[in-house]
């Protein structure tokens, strides 16, 4: 068994403030989500399935990467490619980049222009400053427009006032693992703040150097400036100093990548009543990545043919969305609202001679929730949206919900949404040259016009509390049809080129996706909360990778125990089948991994303190399920580096963490979710 020894400590005040919606809501009642329809509404009320990853979920799982958590939300696969990139997916079609997700951060939407990706490792947001995170696992562009394709990710951090005091962690293990994270949080009744500076650092294989330092700071501001108004202040910034490449490899040698970050996002919100209240959100994001280097792309080629290869970039968003959510009767609430975006990217090793690829788009949306009798309600809306690229969309969904009483609940719906094709996808024209610039190779020309990828998903749901049993159980059966696919295509030997092969991007598949993801939630006695999830996924496609990218049989399990004297344990198995990843054909074979988690809490002079002990991988070979991969050309479409491998195959972990508590968080009032 492999293992590692990761010591941290962790100074924090205990959370005596909480958001309106509290782990209490999840653990006594049905939870209650905010990212279905943009409404407030109890999951059993909700137009489509949602999993909430609490605290103590989050807590007790032992992860220290954020795309490790999404292994507890049913149908979900996650791997990590070599250079700090992770794959995630739901339900299949996943790579490297997370192209059909959205994933967003309080509202704010890390999904890339340029290249479709989520930049996992460079988000500036630390694991401790997660509230929970709402998961729909189904498409939902009529809330989020193009690219909330087959689901969203919702992550919403803690307010300034929820962690008053001061907070310190400090990891350390073997294959180069170590982390610090120091957290401050301080203000007044009317206004709040927090700063969060991190470190972490990692280097996961024994078989590659691929040495990772990432360093992030985040400041929140939280301005109460009536009773009814707030405005929510957010600067954040990360930096990476990653290693890059393989060994020996001529083609794709070590270097250094420069990696970073930023945001700034601020909102303010008005509260009328307690049925009425309307917002405005503005933010910019900024990723880019340093990396040129020299290569022989061929080990047919002497050393001296070196050619300069440039996989950086930069891109940017501006956007800027109104909300306002109304009751106009006692059986009808409202939101809608309107959504402005400008974005780019500049990448000249991938847009040859083309400068910076900008655009602008405009969206429009709505959702109406209408009771029509106590147990009937419908909940209709649509995401009207124009693209830069794909032009006029529009994301309709309709569901019915049947509730009997508070604890039970049938859900029907039907939904249309969209992927817009990236930057790279329409107008990538990748070349590379000798030095002495006459040309060497060209990989990708652009695009002969490309619509957005469409899917037309209908779900049935079901949704109930067992009191007497004290089980939360949701259940979601799918049946999905996905048309007009983006996918590259060899267009023909290119004369110039020393490769024989140029590829251009094209509307060219179909596929089928049915199938069946269940959550159980148990909590039989106070000390014992037992988490499951498992789904059953069927694709059917022309195309061969396509029809195997997702796992038949995907299953999860989590047990917390809640002990005597300060004591807690939990222990996670994660089953799931074998898949492969789009790009090159990777492919993970079937695993099991087993983590386990042991911690004591207590109070040391007026301190709190808490010490943990945390494996992974426990019982699993340091290589085991790796997947075997095709030879890869370093040049081509980033994605085409997505050598995925299995995260089991990672070194077993263990982990040690202690908390004590400086400061006594102060009373505040808080508005709103």
């Amino acid at each position: 068994m492999g293992r590692a020894l990761l010591l941290g400590g962790v100074l924090g005040c205990a959370q005596q403030a909480r958001a309106a919606i509290t782990e209490t809501d999840f653990l006594e009642d049905l939870p209650v989500v905010l990212s279905a329809s943009r409404l407030s509404q109890p999951v059993n009320e909700a137009p489509a399935a949602v999993t909430v990853i609490d605290q103590d979920m989050i807590r007790a799982s032992g992860f220290r990467d954020i795309p490790d958590l999404f292994r507890l939300v049913p149908g979900f696969t996650v791997a990590y490619t070599r250079d700090n990139t992770w794959g995630v997916s739901y339900h299949g079609l996943g790579d490297a980049f997370s192209r059909r997700m959205q994933v967003l951060i309080d509202g704010r939407s890390v999904y890339t222009p340029g290249f479709g990706e989520v930049p996992w490792a460079s988000l500036p947001i630390s694991i401790e400053d997660i509230e929970r995170i709402e998961v729909v696992r189904g498409p939902n562009s009529a809330s989020y427009g193009s690219n909330a394709f087959l689901g969203v990710i919702n992550i919403i951090t803690k307010t300034a006032a929820q962690v008053a005091g001061s907070h310190l962690s400090v990891q350390g293990g073997n294959q180069g693992m170590s982390g610090a994270l120091f957290r401050y949080g301080n203000g007044t009744d009317d206004l709040h703040y927090r700063l969060t500076v991190s470190d972490q650092r990692r280097d996961r294989f024994d078989t590659q150097s691929e040495k990772t330092a990432t360093r992030h700071m985040d400041l929140r501001v939280d301005y109460q400036l009536s009773a009814s108004d707030e405005i929510n202040t957010t600067f954040a910034l990360s930096r990476g100093d990653w290693q890059q490449g393989v060994p020996g490899d001529i083609g794709d040698p070590m270097r250094g990548l420069d990696v970073g970050s930023e945001h700034f996002q601020t909102r303010f919100h008005r509260v009328i009543d307690a049925e009425n209240e309307w917002s405005l959100q503005f933010y910019h994001t900024r990723l880019r990545k340093a990396d040129e280097f020299l290569a022989v792309l061929s080990p047919l080629l002497p050393p001296s043919s070196m050619v300069p290869v440039n996989f950086g970039y930069m891109q940017w968003r501006d956007d800027l969305e109104f909300q306002r959510i109304s009751r106009l009767s006692d059986s009808l609430r409202l939101v809608w609202g309107s959504e402005a975006r400008r974005e780019g990217v500049t990448a000249p090793g991938y847009f040859y001679n083309q400068g910076t690829q900008t655009g602008t788009l405009f969206r429009l949306f709505g959702n109406a929730e209408w009771r029509l009798a106590p147990e009937w309600i419908v909940n209709a809306g649509a995401m009207a949206e124009h693209h830069y690229l794909s032009g006029f969309d529009l994301s309709p969904r309709l569901a019915l919900n049947f509730v009997p009483s508070a604890d039970h609940a049938l859900r029907a719906s039907i939904s249309r949404a969209y992927r817009s094709p990236t930057f790279f996808e329409e107008s990538g024209d990748q070349r590379v040259f000798h030095l002495d610039g006459t040309p060497f190779d060209r990989y990708f020309a652009p695009s002969a016009g490309l619509q957005a990828e469409q899917i037309v998903s209908r779900e049935l749901g079901y949704v109930g509390h067992i009191r007497p049993l004290k089980l939360q159980v949701d259940v979601r059966l799918f049946h999905d049809n996905l048309t007009r696919l983006i996918g590259d295509r060899n267009i023909g030997d290119d004369p110039v080129s020393y490769t024989p092969k140029l590829f251009q991007y094209a509307n060219l598949l179909e596929a089928t996706i049915r199938g069946g993801d269940t959550q159980l939630r148990w909590t039989p006695r106070r000390w014992l909360d037992l988490i499951l999830s498992y789904a059953w996924v069927k694709i059917d496609s022309p195309d061969v990778d396509y029809a195997a990218s997702t796992p038949r049989n995907n299953f999860s399990a989590l047990g917390i125990f809640k002990l005597d004297r300060g004591w807690e344990a939990s222990v996670g198995v994660y089953r799931q089948d074998y898949m492969v990843w789009l790009g090159d054909g990777d492919y993970t074979a079937p695993f099991t991994r087993v983590d386990a988690r042991l911690a004591k809490r207590w109070e040391l002079q007026g301190k709190q303190v808490e010490l943990a002990l945390v494996g992974q991988n426990l019982g699993g070979a340091a290589l085991s399920g790796i997947p075997q991969r095709q030879p890869v050309q370093p040049a081509r479409l980033p994605e085409s580096d997505a050598r995925l491998v299995n995260p089991a195959a990672r070194i077993g972990m263990l982990t040690c963490q202690y908390v004590i508590e400086l400061a006594r968080p102060r009373p505040y009032s808080y508005l709103g979710p």
